[in-house]
């Protein structure tokens, strides 16, 4: 005979038990016990307040799904997974641990492949750095060298204080990064140069290059790029993917350069940052040219 309490779907699980316990818990009372045992609570305020007063027993795939739909409506899928499954999955498989609910298996939304961004380019780098020279804007300048030599994060970058700066030893240390964890960055001479000169302008204490947010520094970018007549690169764009394009195509290793900028996963370093030139076929071919086969040993 059939299990009635298994579900035909592979997908959802019935989260009903033969024998329940006698005080059924919530969403909210999983969710404060998957905080105080170290939880994250980036993303979980929304989702407490949708499940209010919904006991664990009576949330299903489906409602989790219409959930993610429901908070964030025009949003990616991409976002849906990240911001609404994952997190609602976390507190679930918490309470299952803790013998409060059946385990649930959970689809995740469909994600798009993310479009290639076109990074900044040495030769975008040098007519940026350029124009931020001729407007004498010294720390934006040394702000997007700064990123696009170390692979520093736009929030990691502004976050910079002096007394993380080391200029006998020519590095940086960025605190606590997305990763949650220090990470050193090794410094440029002309970087090095550059950061010696805002350190000798009055009120120099505190931050290193001033910003306080990354919109600001978006919105500079834009107006430097459009007195210098280039396209505007976001700081993402001049940062992690410029280091990381322009360290490949300069022969450095994949591990190598996964290390210098605190990579973790190698398929989101290739997938997502790496990007391939327009003329690779051709370049390649350019290499094997050096071999000749017709001729004698």
């Amino acid at each position: 005979m059939a299990n009635p309490y298994v579900a035909s779907n592979r997908y959802v699980i019935n989260n009903h038990d033969q024998n329940p316990p006698t005080q059924q818990k919530t969403f909210e009372e999983a969710a404060a016990s998957y905080l105080s045992h170290g939880g994250c609570n980036r993303f979980l305020p929304q989702i407490i307040s949708y499940f209010e007063g919904r006991e664990l027993r009576s949330i299903h795939p489906f409602d989790i799904r219409q959930m993610a739909e429901a908070l964030y409506p025009d949003q990616s899928n991409a976002t849906r997974n990240r911001q609404a499954l994952s997190p609602a999955r976390a507190v679930i498989t918490h309470a299952y641990e803790r013998g409060w609910c059946n385990l649930m298996r959970l689809r995740r939304f469909k994600e798009d492949r993310p479009q290639r961004k076109t990074p900044a380019s040495h030769v975008w780098l040098h007519a940026f750095i350029r124009e931020c020279d001729i407007s004498n804007l010294p720390h934006l300048s040394a702000l997007i060298l700064f990123m696009s030599q170390t692979g520093a994060r736009i929030s990691e970058a502004i976050r910079l204080e002096w007394s993380d700066v080391d200029f006998s030893a020519r590095t940086a240390l960025l605190r606590k990064t997305k990763t949650g964890t220090n990470s050193l960055r090794f410094l440029t001479d002309e970087l090095i140069d550059r950061m010696r000169d805002l350190r000798a302008a009055p009120a120099s204490s505190g931050r290193v290059f001033r910003y306080i947010n990354r919109h600001s520094v978006n919105e500079r970018i834009h107006a430097v790029c459009d007195r210098a007549g280039i396209s505007y690169k976001s700081s993402h764009l001049c940062g992690r993917h410029s280091f990381a394009t322009n360290a490949i195509e300069a022969g450095m290793d994949i591990r190598t350069t996964m290390a210098a900028g605190d990579w973790k996963s190698s398929s989101i370093f290739l997938e997502i940052y790496v990007h391939p030139r327009q003329n690779a076929g051709r370049i390649v071919a350019d290499r094997f040219n050096a071999f000749q086969f017709s001729g004698a040993i």
